[in-house]
């Protein structure tokens, strides 16, 4: 049987608490579990059926920036799947008052933001154009994204993901 969807990721990070902060305020995730002392936190996105998509451990303030992809081989990022381009559009406001936004793409099939945690962690938060409206001009590209074209494309409202059927 294959492997089917990711469950959860886990982070070594700075400030547990500054972490969980972040994921919370920012991308809705609530605490399932916290560890005394402040050594890590085990986070549940909203409407997740999971026990926690996200975990978080602390290993200290003097711990280096990440390498990956620079210098080391390693993680580039997680990407989170909203609802809707509405979400995606609630989300990117969020990103941007946390001075956290790095980045907007138009992927064809997907919309994307990127962002950093407060660790310098990449992350993305994507809605996926329905499986049912994907056209020719769907293909894999990436391009600056047009969050307010696209809603009046698609509509804040349409769901989003590969499964979905869209109303005739």
């Amino acid at each position: 049987m294959p492997v089917q969807r990711l469950n959860h990721a886990v982070l070594y990070v700075r400030d547990a608490a500054r972490s969980v902060a972040f994921y919370r305020d920012v991308l809705g995730f609530r605490t399932v579990v916290e560890l005394p002392g402040g050594r890590g936190a085990f986070l549940q996105a909203a409407g997740s059926t999971n026990d926690h998509d996200l975990a978080v451990f602390a290993i200290g303030d003097r711990a280096g920036a990440s390498q990956a992809g620079r210098s080391t081989v390693g993680l580039y990022h997680l990407a989170w799947e909203v609802d809707t381009l509405g979400e995606l559009a609630a989300v990117e406001q969020r990103l941007r008052g946390a001075g956290a936004l790095v980045g907007a793409s138009d992927h064809g099939s997907t919309k994307a933001l990127y962002a950093h945690d407060p660790d310098g962690l990449e992350f993305e938060v994507c809605w996926l154009v329905p499986a049912a409206l994907l056209g020719d001009d769907t293909d894999m590209r990436t391009v600056r994204l047009d969050l307010q074209a696209e809603i009046a494309r698609y509509g804040a409202d349409t769901p989003g993901g590969i499964g979905v059927s869209v109303p005739a």
